[in-house]
């Protein structure tokens, strides 16, 4: 090598890079450029959507506060009265006429549709005509009604068994107690569901399902009411 020259030392990996860098600056400009151009071409199309998108939103917060919850707190002050008879066994009255202007949980069901409050009157609806003896009205609104929580769907399922049970559709009945026992568990809800699917199963000749249900009600919940006594069925069906 000749005196005085030095090699230089380029670096490959810096010369790509280099490059990669380069082409980089053109991507983004390439991208901004055409997303200019895409705004530019369909900008009454994107605002159209996003304004549509806030009026949603909008629309849904005001339908929330100042509609749906209002009517809400409304029919709740409305089923008081309801409420009231119903606790006294009142069912005819707090069904159809409460009296003193308050309307029943038939009407609160039907002019507070959509509210939490009109759903829990179909509840209600279901349980006055199953008391009084008007069995597809109560099964036309239990099975309207909605139910959340962990106690609701339990009510939901047992009340369908208690009306199918009195319109003589026992195997639809005990189909509706064996849901109850199993969608929610609940210390007192289920083994009380167990018994009577247990019982039911009896009634038509379906003791290996009876027994099964007592059994259950005396390894899980030996210390519920209805587990006290269980031991005699078990004993009973094991003879």
């Amino acid at each position: 090598m000749a005196k005085g020259y030095r090699a230089s030392k380029v670096n490959p990996q810096n010369t790509v890079r280099g490059n990669q860098a380069d082409e980089t600056i053109i991507d983004l400009s390439e991208v901004k450029t055409s997303a200019e151009h895409y705004y530019s071409a369909h900008k009454n199309t994107i605002l159209g959507i996003a304004g549509g998108l806030i009026l949603l939103v909008g629309g849904y917060f005001a339908y929330k506060f100042l509609y749906s919850e209002p009517r809400n707190k409304e029919a709740l002050e409305q089923m008081y009265q309801a409420e009231f008879l119903f606790e006294k066994d009142s069912f005819e009255m707090a069904l159809n006429n409460p009296g003193a202007g308050f309307p029943g949980f038939k009407e609160i069901s039907e002019n507070y549709s959509g509210t939490d409050a009109g759903n829990l009157a179909k509840y209600y609806a279901a349980i006055c005509n199953l008391k009084l003896g008007n069995y597809q009205e109560a099964k036309d609104f239990i099975s309207s009604y909605k139910a959340s929580g962990n106690i609701m769907p339990i009510m939901k399922e047992g009340i369908t068994g208690d009306i199918q049970a009195e319109m003589n559709d026992f195997e639809g009945a005990r189909d509706s107690y064996k849901k109850a026992s199993k969608v929610v568990e609940n210390d007192f809800l289920t083994p009380f569901y167990l018994k009577k699917l247990g019982l039911l199963s009896e009634k038509l000749g379906d003791n290996s399902t009876a027994l099964e249900a007592y059994k259950e009600i005396k390894n899980k919940y030996p210390e519920s009411p209805d587990g006290n006594n269980i031991e005699k069925f078990i004993i009973a069906l094991e003879k």
